[in-house]
């Protein structure tokens, strides 16, 4: 008897169905609840995706420029701490990891509007 079938039912019911299909060059705001104390608040961390691993744990990174320095961030595909993930635009890119973003600045980082 193969687990795989097993495996496959159990993951099927973590998957969260809410989260947008994203591809790397996507421009998206992700809306993460913050714990401060006894509260929760959302805070918005707007970027570029710049790569995407797939899988039953998928991630994807984000990447903003924030007072002049960059910061990304990975965030769990699956995970609690994730409200709302909302694609503002989507860029034309032409390969799968866009980690070449790190070395450009300015108006030289950004991506051409996908049709």
């Amino acid at each position: 008897m193969s687990i795989s079938p097993i495996m496959d039912k159990v993951l099927a019911k973590l998957q969260r169905t809410d989260i947008p299909v994203l591809t790397p060059g996507d421009n998206v705001r992700v809306h993460v609840k913050i714990k401060e104390g006894d509260k929760e608040r959302l805070q918005a961390f707007e970027g570029t995706v710049i790569a995407i691993n797939n899988g039953p744990q998928g991630t994807f990174t984000v990447r903003k420029v924030s007072f002049g320095h960059g910061v990304e961030r990975i965030f769990p595909r699956n995970s609690k701490v994730l409200d709302k993930v909302e694609v503002l635009r989507s860029g034309k890119v032409r390969r799968a990891k866009l980690f070449y973003l790190r070395d450009l600045k300015g108006k030289a980082a950004r991506l051409r509007e996908a049709e």
